[in-house]
């Protein structure tokens, strides 16, 4: 992907909550992604529900969001 497809397809919901951490949607999938970084360093996963099942928002709220 290129950097204008990459921004088109994720979204960063939470930039500046708690420092170093953020909220990255997949707007194709609706999956949500913690992102952390320290320095020059950094992980991403898969946020998980109670159930251990990927967080996912729903189209229709995804939409809400532009």
């Amino acid at each position: 992907y290129r950097r204008q497809e990459m921004e088109k397809r994720f979204k960063r919901i939470s930039q500046g909550m708690l420092s170093g951490f953020d909220i990255i949607i997949d707007t194709e999938t609706g999956v949500n992604y913690l992102f952390c970084s320290s320095g020059y360093a950094g992980g991403l996963t898969v946020l998980l529900d109670s159930e251990g099942k990927p967080v996912i928002t729903p189209k229709n709220e995804l939409d809400r969001m532009d």
